[in-house]
């Protein structure tokens, strides 16, 4: 800015110039690449996971979460807006000017000093060459322009005029496209927000406590959320994620689920999923119906409602619950329904069990194997995709408030070549599920493995499990003498340590009791012993339980094992009970999300002027011509404001048809 320049014109000057409107579409651009690769709008506790504290609060100062909302980018939007109009308004004039001008004021001496010119002698009428050179501009796609000079006629030609008008497109383009995106902004929200007139709620509490003040009206000018509806259910509100809490929109209407269907390819991923509804006036009064799904919305009232998601809407749930650390083989009853939570005991502890979700398809990575991870299996990458059946999700809340969460799958799988039931853990949401594989019997189910974890965990079926052991190991000859006593201790005190602490109490004995050359064998020792006494285990607690005695097979042999290894794990599973799924009833739930965007349309026109005002911009090409007709002599001269190959190339056909024109009689 010049000193003596007034300050009010200097600041027109930046605000109406390219290089200022340049730079905030830089500014802009640099925001849109930073929304689109950080995920916008989620919960802050997935953010503190991802970042960790520090970055996490700077982001969230910068307002990074949610960009497209965010105070600087609509004063961004705002500037954009009036610095381009102001582009508009001060260079408009002047260009729809030079669209209609053809420069007839051209003189003589300046066509002459243009770099494409070329002169021609002729013997012809001065006018009849002008009319001929008028009727070829014209059949070249030139608009053309007699004016009578005082020695001779000058022809003025244009083409290409429009690539100016692209100029005009784009920059409104710009402008629309910024009012549609401000339309679509909140602002009114942003307003009431710093007027301390709304404000975020941040509770987890039923919609209709949400206070006046996190409220928005049907009348809100635009809005996107999301609300999840069980069958037969209805919702007049969508929820809209904001920072850390969230907002309830009211809605103009009701909409009222009468039934969500889903269609599966054969592995049991979703194929196809959609809603059939009804909406409602506030009066109940039915408006109409309809079937979305997805890509193919409902709009109503300026709302688009579109088919997003779909979830469970309340699925009753039967389960069998299995003491885990009790000698009582007898499992219990709990009854449960997904999003609702219930009580439960466990000797003088009370836990909540608070049920979050039900799948009846689960497509699952059963492939290869994995290192054990704190004593439970994880699944693997491999690619080995199956859909193994219904599951459910449940938090398991100790009475210190602290919760593990649980994946249990209801059907045996097949893991290399023997059956398991799955029951997954894991304490944080980031985590991913750790396995344990419980042992199915010979008919499917986990009734034997329960009934054998029931003998190993009751100390007075020890006795008899070590007697039974100990006569099977000596020939008929030993036995009752005092190498079975021994025996029986050695077996005895190996099932207590098991039944207390799994195979770590056991390696935690041998590290302290024998000497480091000797540990190998102890170890290998104890593990044949443990294994036997196991064998006789299960003999007892199937004759207990009036089933046959297990076959000496190597099924038998690996059931062991598993066995085994499942006990051992339950002292990482983190709670005192296995909820076994035994039967449901599925309600399905559709997960809408419902839009209010009255830019949309001004977005849309906006990019279709853009894009045009590009494609005048780049594709065409102005061109002006001029011919000085005098008797004797004519002059061509040529321009344009970007010299191209094709430029050259027209230059000269264009000079070699004037000079035909001139020489031809």
């Amino acid at each position: 800015m010049r000193a003596d320049e007034p300050f009010g014109k200097a600041l027109y000057e930046l605000f109406s110039s390219m290089r200022f409107a340049i730079t905030l579409l830089t500014l802009l651009a640099i925001a849109s690449i930073i929304g689109t690769v950080l995920k916008q709008a989620e919960p802050y506790n997935n953010y503190i996971i991802q970042f960790g504290p520090y970055w996490f609060e700077m982001f969230r100062l910068l307002g990074l979460y949610d960009v497209y909302h965010a105070g600087w980018f609509l004063i961004i939007l705002t500037f954009l807006v009036a610095s381009t109009s102001l582009c508009i308004y001060r260079n408009a004039p002047g260009m729809v000017k030079e669209m209609r001008n053809f420069r007839e004021h051209v003189t003589e001496q300046s066509l002459a000093a243009f770099s494409h010119k070329h002169a021609v002698q002729h013997g012809q009428d001065t006018q009849a060459l002008a009319d001929k050179a008028v009727a070829y501009l014209q059949g070249q796609g030139f608009r053309s322009k007699l004016i009578p000079r005082e020695n001779g006629v000058l022809v003025a030609a244009k083409r290409g005029a429009a690539s100016r008008l692209g100029y005009l497109l784009a920059h409104s383009a710009i402008v629309l496209i910024c009012i549609g995106g401000l339309m679509d902004g909140n602002l009114v929200f942003k307003a009431q927000q710093l007027l301390g007139m709304k404000k975020i709620e941040t509770r987890d509490i039923p919609q209709s406590q949400v206070p006046e003040i996190s409220r928005l009206t049907p009348e809100n000018l635009s809005f996107r959320g999301s609300v999840q509806i069980p069958e037969g259910g209805s919702a007049d509100v969508v929820f809209l994620n904001v920072a850390d809490g969230y907002l309830v929109q009211d809605l103009p209407f009701v909409v009222q689920l009468k039934e969500f269907r889903i269609e599966h390819y054969s592995t049991g991923q979703p194929k196809l999923f959609e809603s059939d509804l009804v909406l409602l006036d506030r009066q109940g009064n039915k408006i109409r119906e309809a079937t979305i799904a997805v890509n193919k919305p409902l709009i109503h009232d300026g709302v688009a409602i579109y088919q997003a998601s779909f979830g469970d809407g309340g699925s009753k749930l039967n389960l069998r619950g299995w003491n885990l650390f009790s000698p009582a083989a007898e499992a219990f009853e709990v009854q449960g329904a997904v999003h609702e939570s219930t009580r439960l005991s466990s000797g003088e502890a009370e836990y909540q069990l608070e049920f979050t979700d039900f799948r009846l398809f689960n497509i699952e990575n059963l492939g290869g194997e994995t290192p054990r991870q704190n004593a439970m299996s994880v699944k693997s990458d491999n690619k080995a995709l199956h859909n193994v059946g219904p599951s459910y999700q449940v938090k398991v809340r100790n009475p210190r408030g602290e919760a593990n969460e649980y994946h249990n799958y209801m059907l045996p799988v097949t893991l290399d070549g023997r059956m398991y039931v799955l029951s997954g853990v894991r304490e944080t949401p980031n985590d991913p599920f750790r396995y344990l594989r419980l042992p199915a019997d010979a008919k499917g189910g986990i009734e034997g493995f329960m009934r054998l974890r029931a003998v190993l965990m009751n100390p007075a079926q020890h006795g008899e499990i070590t007697r039974r052991f100990a006569e099977g190991a000596l020939p008929p000859g030993e036995r009752g003498g005092e190498l079975q006593s021994r025996l029986e201790a050695s077996a005895g005190n190996i099932l207590r340590l098991f039944a207390q602490g799994g195979y770590s109490a056991l390696g935690q004995f041998v590290e302290a009791n024998i000497a480091e050359g000797e540990r190998q064998q102890a170890t290998e020792t104890f593990l044949r012993i443990l294994e036997l006494s196991t064998y006789e285990a299960l003999k007892l607690a199937n004759a207990q339980a009036g089933e046959p005695p297990p076959a000496t097979d190597d099924a038998t042999g690996f059931f062991i094992r598993d066995s085994l290894n499942a006990f051992s794990d339950l002292f990482f599973y983190g709670a005192p009970v296995y909820l076994q799924l035994q039967s449901f009833e599925q309600i399905q739930a559709s997960g809408l999300q419902m839009t209010r965007s009255p830019g949309k349309n001004l977005v849309y026109f906006g990019s279709l002027l853009l894009v045009l005002g590009i494609f005048a911009m780049l594709y065409v090409r102005e061109r002006r011509a001029w011919i000085v007709v005098k008797p004797g002599n004519a002059l061509f001269a040529y321009a344009t404001p970007r010299k191209t190959v094709d430029f050259e190339q027209e230059f000269a056909k264009h000079s070699q048809a004037i000079e035909q024109l001139a020489t031809k009689e």
